[in-house]
C-alpha cells in the first residue's frame, strides 16, 4: 500500500514504533546536559570580570558573557554546608551538615541529590573533585547517585601534585596538577557519554589552601609584584580559568554547546583578604563578603547572552532551575527551600519572588549549634546575627556595611531577628548531633581525626581536620574511641595504622569493639617520610607522609548496632605509645 493512502491510525502506529525503537541515546538527548563547575574559596572579587586588577580570567570572563549572569547570589560562609545546599536545593542545616570536619559535613543519605534526580531521568552521572558531604558509606559520591567518582571525600588534599584520589571505590595515583587532572576525567566522561544525556559535577578544590600551583602561573602573579600567597592564590585562579577554557573549546568542537547547560559558582567567600570589590568579610563570616560569590550560567541559543541580573539569589535555587530547564521528573521527598530561576533565564512571563530572605548561617565545630552567627539579606537589607546581638545593614546605601543601623530602627530588627530566629530554629530541630560511623561488608577505615581523644593526647597539626593524625598518646589513662553502627553483623580483622620511633617500640595496648577486647604490642618500628610539599605559603593542614604500617590487632566479631571502638594503651614503653592514623575494619569472609 502506497504510504499517501496510509490511515492516520496507521501513520501514528508507524511513528510510535520508530519512538519505541530508538536507542534510548536518541529519546534521551531532547534534554539538555549539564556541566556544574564549581570552586572552592574562589571570592567574588577573584575574577578580571568583577574589574580585579591583577588576576587574568578571559575564559570565565567569556562564559558569563555568554550567558546570564546573577551579580547578586549567595552561599554559605563554609565550603561543606554550600556543597549541601547545592545538591539538594535545602538549607544546609536541614540537610545535617553542620560544619566541615568531625562528622558535621556529613549530608543525610537520605535527602535526594541533583546526581540522584538526574540518574533517575536517565542521566549519566559523574563528579569529578571535592565532595566533602561525607567520606563513608552510605554518604560517599557514589552512595549518592554519582556511577562516575575521581576525587577526594574530605574537605582538603595535602598535596596537588601527582596526588592519590578515589576512584569510585579505588584509590589511585594520579600523575600531574589536581585542577588538570580533574579537568581530563571529566573531558573523558564527557566524551564517553555525548551521545547520552549527562550531568558532569566538576567541584574543584582550588584555590583552597594548601597553595599549591605550577611555576608558570605563580611566576605569572609574582612578576605583577605580588606576595607569595595572592601569586598562588592568582595563579590557582588563572589555571582554573585555563581548564575552563579547555570544557568550553570542546563544546565547542563536538557541537554540544546547544545541547549543554554550564554553570559556573563558588562556594563560600575568598580564603583570604585580598580584592573583593570592598565587601566586608571573607570566607567564614556571613557579611556580604563571606557569602556573595561569582554565578552564572549559560546556554546556547536558549538562554540570553550578556545580561546582568542583580535579583539577588542563592544556592538553593540550582536544584530547582535545573529540575525546571530539563524538564525532569521530580523525586517525591522532603521539601525544596529554592526557587526555580527559569522566570528569570528564559524570560517566559511567569513571576518571579525577587523579594525574599536569604538565610545564611555558619557553625565552627559547636554541638548543638546556636544562633550564633546567622541572618540573612533580601531585596535591600542585610540582618547579620553575631555574639547575641543583631546588625543591620541598607545594602542598596551601604554595600560595603559601613553603617549598622540596628539602634535607629528596632522596629525593623525586632522583626527581621525574630524572622531569622524562627527560621533557625525550623532548620535546626531535626539534627542528630550523634553520628556514628557506619560498618558494613564493605569495610571501613576510621581515621583518627573522626575519633573522640581524652585531653592527653595531642594531633601532628593541632586542629585535627582530614588528613591530621595523632602524634602524642604518653599515658595509660587516655583513650581514642570512635562510635560505630555495625549493619553487617560478623567477623572483622582490625588493623592499625601507625609510625613508630625505635625507641618506643614495645608499647602495649588494647583494642575493644562493644564487649570484647584484645592486646596487642608494637613490635616493629616504622619509619615514613614526608612528602615533599611544594607549598608557596606555610600551610595551616597537616602534612602528608608517604606511607603508614599496618599492624594486626585480631579479629572481632562485631554485632548489629551501635557500640563504641576504642583504643588505649596498657603499657609505654617509653615517651610515647606510637603515631596512630587510623583503625581499619577489614570484613572476613
Amino acid at each position: 500500500m502506497p504510504f499517501k493512502t496510509k490511515t492516520l491510525f496507521q501513520v501514528s502506529i508507524f511513528l510510535f514504533g520508530i519512538i519505541l525503537f530508538l536507542p534510548t541515546w536518541m529519546v534521551a538527548q531532547s534534554r539538555p546536559n549539564v556541566i556544574l563547575i564549581l570552586t572552592d574559596d574562589q571570592g567574588w572579587g577573584d575574577l578580571s570580570l568583577h574589574n580585579n586588577p591583577w588576576v587574568e580570567t578571559p575564559h570565565l570572563d567569556s562564559l558569563a558573557k555568554r550567558g546570564k549572569e546573577f551579580t547578586h547570589f549567595y552561599v554559605s560562609p563554609l565550603c561543606a554546608p554550600s556543597r549541601a545546599s547545592i545538591l539538594t536545593g535545602r538549607h544546609h542545616l536541614s540537610t545535617g551538615v553542620l560544619s566541615v570536619s568531625k562528622g558535621l559535613e556529613i549530608m543525610d543519605p537520605e535527602e535526594t541529590t541533583l546526581a540522584e534526580l538526574f540518574k533517575a531521568n536517565g542521566y549519566r552521572t559523574g563528579i569529578f573533585g571535592k565532595w566533602h558531604n561525607g567520606q563513608h558509606y552510605p554518604s560517599r559520591p557514589n552512595d549518592q547517585g554519582f556511577d562516575e567518582f575521581l576525587g577526594f571525600s574530605a574537605g582538603h588534599l595535602s598535596n596537588y601534585f601527582n596526588t592519590n584520589l578515589e576512584k569510585n571505590a579505588a584509590k589511585v595515583k594520579t600523575k600531574g596538577y589536581i585542577t588538570d587532572v580533574l579537568t581530563n576525567a571529566a573531558l573523558q566522561f564527557i566524551t564517553d557519554n555525548k551521545n547520552k544525556p549527562f550531568f558532569c559535577y566538576i567541584p574543584y578544590n582550588a584555590p583552597h589552601a594548601p597553595f599549591q600551583v605550577p611555576d608558570r602561573y605563580f611566576n605569572k602573579y609574582k612578576d605583577k609584584g605580588l606576595n607569595n600567597e595572592l601569586a598562588a592564590v592568582y595563579g590557582m585562579v588563572d589555571n582554573i580559568d585555563e581548564n575552563v577554557g579547555k570544557i568550553l573549546q570542546y563544546l565547542k568542537q563536538n557541537k554540544l554547546e546547544e545541547n549543554t547547560i554550564v554553570l559556573f559558582l563558588s562556594d563560600n567567600g575568598p580564603n583570604g583578604h585580598r580584592f573583593n570589590d570592598m565587601m566586608k568579610g571573607i570566607k567564614g563570616s556571613v557579611h556580604e563578603g563571606g557569602v556573595r560569590a561569582p554565578f552564572f550560567i549559560s546556554w546556547k541559543n536558549h538562554i540570553q547572552a550578556d545580561q546582568n541580573i542583580d535579583v539577588p539569589i542563592a544556592n538553593v535555587d540550582i536544584y530547582p532551575t535545573l529540575s525546571e530547564l530539563c524538564k525532569l521528573t521530580s523525586i517525591p521527598g522532603k521539601p525544596i527551600a529554592g526557587m526555580s530561576l527559569v522566570p528569570l533565564l528564559l524570560n517566559n512571563g511567569v513571576s518571579f519572588k525577587a523579594n525574599r530572605n536569604l538565610y545564611t548561617h555558619v557553625n565552627f565545630m559547636t554541638v548543638p549549634v546556636d544562633l550564633n552567627a546567622g541572618g540573612f539579606r533580601n531585596s535591600q537589607y542585610r540582618l547579620v546575627y553575631e555574639n547575641d546581638k543583631p546588625q543591620l545593614y541598607d545594602l542598596r546605601r551601604d554595600p560595603e556595611e559601613k553603617t549598622d543601623l540596628a539602634s535607629v530602627n528596632s522596629q525593623l530588627v525586632n522583626q527581621f531577628t525574630d524572622d531569622y530566629k524562627k527560621w533557625f530554629t525550623a532548620v535546626s530541630a531535626n539534627l542528630m548531633y550523634n553520628r556514628p560511623i557506619v560498618v558494613s561488608q564493605k569495610g571501613v577505615a576510621l581515621p583518627t581525626y573522626e575519633a573522640s581523644l581524652t585531653a592527653g593526647i595531642k594531633f601532628k597539626e593541632g586542629h585535627g581536620w582530614a588528613h591530621d593524625w595523632i602524634e602524642r598518646w604518653n599515658t595509660t589513662t587516655d583513650s581514642i574511641s570512635w562510635e560505630i553502627n555495625c549493619q553487617d553483623s560478623g567477623k572483622y580483622r582490625v588493623e592499625i595504622e601507625y609510625l613508630c620511633k625505635k625507641t618506643d617500640v614495645g608499647s602495649r595496648i588494647v583494642c575493644r569493639i562493644g564487649k570484647e577486647s584484645k592486646p596487642a604490642t608494637i613490635k616493629n618500628a616504622f619509619y615514613s617520610a614526608q612528602i615533599p610539599s611544594p607549598d608557596r605559603v606555610p600551610r595551616k593542614e597537616a602534612y602528608e607522609v608517604s606511607s603508614w604500617k599496618r599492624m594486626e590487632v585480631g579479629t572481632y566479631y562485631i554485632a548489629s548496632g551501635k557500640q563504641l571502638v576504642t583504643l588505649r594503651a596498657l603499657q609505654v614503653s617509653n615517651k610515647n605509645v606510637a603515631e596512630i592514623n587510623s583503625i581499619n575494619l577489614v570484613p572476613v569472609d
